[in-house]
């Protein structure tokens, strides 16, 4: 009594399947079905090897904090050497900084493309099941008798289904059938498993960004603790006063030769063909997209560390990192370099004389030769260098001497 009841239930929801799949077996739609096949497999598992290796391989490219740090200890009796390695490490953080960012977006449209992926097999999947119970159901129609005696076996029809034994039986002489659906259930699978992992993956990256702007800021801190704390030290102040005037008389010399090569491969130009760069007196642009305020002026003030008077060659305007730098006018860079002293910089001849000079920047982006046209972002806010805190020193230079930039300024 109780095995017929049982019988009835199954035979009852097979019957409420074969209502809902259809009247009868379709191989060629099997056939052609599933594209997944094992060289698929093999493909996806090369996939989910190499996201863990990727995710293997996060930890390794951290920036490591606490040997850059040991490594500046030995330079900081010298300010300038220190300046320099301590802003080649920041340099490298946010390289870093970038990579990780890239791989985020890379790793956000893996992502996207692998559930794109999943879905197709899970719908490859269900059509498949479909035809497994059409196939069923014929079979059960034509009295197959391994049919009658496997439901009679099962506890339900989820049991029928799940067991694949059973279904191999019921299914022997159509094996294709049964081995599509088997290999998509696998393919499903390794993409289920891969799209965790590429979340994990992306996850952890973001953890990693986290954990290198914390150090980037960390790095940034002591750069500026350290300068202020060098400067302001009684014991040091005299060395200190000697080091700013020999890093400005550095930083003029090299600005002069600049000058100077630039004056010479003009008078060959115009030997050559007549045609030089004329600045033709318009307005500048403001050098910068935003700024809160003007920390510094152009002109003679009191060191704010040093106590002593010294001729302030620019204007500075105070800015968040990253802010971006317009060039000011048109014209070619002559300079996109680094010095312990201007950090990184961009100088900008726009001919007659006239040169605009970009100081302490985070980023370059342009290079010695570009030509830029006014407005164009040619760096973002930064304090490498000899430097304590964001911002732009714009500096302008006429005929090899400095002059007030607000004479060419218009907001």
């Amino acid at each position: 009594m109780k095995k017929k009841t049982r019988i009835c239930c199954v035979l009852s929801l097979l019957l409420c399947v074969i209502i809902l799949t259809g009247t009868a077996p379709r191989r060629a739609e099997a056939a052609s079905m599933s594209s997944i096949t094992s060289e698929s497999i093999r493909e996806k598992e090369d996939q989910i090897a190499q996201v863990k290796k990727d995710k293997e391989n996060l930890q390794s490219g951290l920036s490591d904090l606490q040997k850059m740090k040991q490594d500046l200890e030995s330079k900081r009796s010298n300010l300038k050497n220190y300046v320099s390695e301590l802003d080649a490490d920041l340099a490298e953080i946010e390289e870093n900084i970038a990579d990780l960012n890239i791989q985020i977006e890379e790793k956000e449209s893996d992502i996207a493309r692998t559930q794109g992926e999943l879905e197709a097999a899970q719908t490859r999947e269900d059509a498949q099941m479909e035809s497994l119970m059409r196939y069923i159901r014929f079979a059960y129609e034509q009295g197959t008798p391994q049919v009658i005696e496997i439901l009679l076996a099962s506890a339900s029809l989820s049991d029928f289904l799940n067991r694949a034994d059973y279904v191999e039986k019921v299914v022997s002489y159509e094996s294709k059938l049964w081995q599509d659906y088997k290999v998509t259930r696998e393919y499903v699978e390794l993409c289920m498993q891969q799209l965790e992992l590429e979340k994990e993956v992306l996850d952890q990256t973001k953890v990693n960004v986290e954990t290198e702007q914390k150090n980037l800021e960390d790095l940034i801190d002591q750069k500026n603790r350290d300068i202020r704390n060098y400067e302001s030290d009684i014991n040091n102040k005299e060395q200190a006063i000697r080091e700013l005037e020999e890093e400005i008389q550095a930083q003029e010399e090299e600005i002069s030769s600049l000058e100077a090569a630039i004056a010479e491969e003009k008078k060959r130009i115009l030997a050559d063909n007549g045609s030089v760069l004329k600045y033709d007196g318009g307005i500048f642009k403001f050098p910068l997209a935003s700024y809160t305020r003007v920390s510094d002026e152009y002109g003679m003030r009191i060191h704010p560390t040093l106590g002593v008077e010294q001729f302030h060659n620019g204007v500075d305007f105070a800015a968040p990192k990253g802010t971006a730098i317009y060039a000011a006018y048109d014209g070619k860079v002559v300079a996109a370099t680094y010095s312990a002293t201007m950090g990184n910089y961009v100088m900008i001849d726009h001919g007659s004389g006239l040169y605009t000079i970009y100081m302490h920047a985070s980023q370059l982006y342009v290079e010695e030769g570009d030509i830029v046209v006014r407005g164009e972002t040619i760096a973002g806010v930064g304090s490498t260098g000899r430097s304590t805190g964001n911002h732009l020193h714009f500096s302008v230079r006429l005929n090899g001497q400095y002059t007030s930039p607000w004479n060419y300024l218009s907001e």
